[in-house]
């Protein structure tokens, strides 16, 4: 019995400490947004992916976050399984609330296509926002490797 006791309270210790532990700052909590993001679309969880979208999402091509969801149905429709494989540009924080994120990601999908798999490579540039409740798309911007960002 003293055994158990005295699991329970170095887990309670544990817990405690890391409760104490302090947050991440902006630099790696976008980190963590976005691979969380990432995580996301290889799961195909379109729900959990329009969490991370805000309500006030727009972008350059006339799309609200609706149309994004629509966009994100048809990927996970077309692809039963995604493979990302990214990587960060470059990040910058603008006053701890705010972020742009530059990043070129390779996906490749298995699907219902003739050969049953495609593979892409974009560029994307993100706009985030932490409303004090965590990090938000707000809007982006992409294109195929080569192409005009739009």
């Amino acid at each position: 019995m003293n055994t158990c006791l005295r699991r329970i309270a170095a887990a309670l210790v544990c817990t405690a400490i890391g409760a104490c532990a302090p947050s991440p700052g902006p630099e790696e909590a976008v980190r963590l947004w976005l691979q969380e993001a990432e995580a996301a679309v290889e799961a195909r969880d379109r729900g959990g992916l329009m969490e991370m979208i805000s309500e006030r999402y727009t972008d350059a091509r006339g799309n609200g976050r609706s149309d994004l969801d629509q966009i994100l149905r048809v990927l996970f429709l077309r692809n039963r399984n995604i493979l990302l494989v990214s990587k960060i540009d470059e990040l910058t924080i603008i006053g701890d609330t705010a972020a742009q994120v530059r990043l070129t990601a390779g996906m490749t999908g298995a699907g219902g296509g003739v050969l049953g798999l495609s593979a892409d490579a974009y560029r994307f540039e993100l706009d985030l926002e932490n409303d004090g409740d965590g990090w938000m798309l707000i809007g982006a911007r992409w294109a195929e490797l080569g192409g005009q960002l739009r």
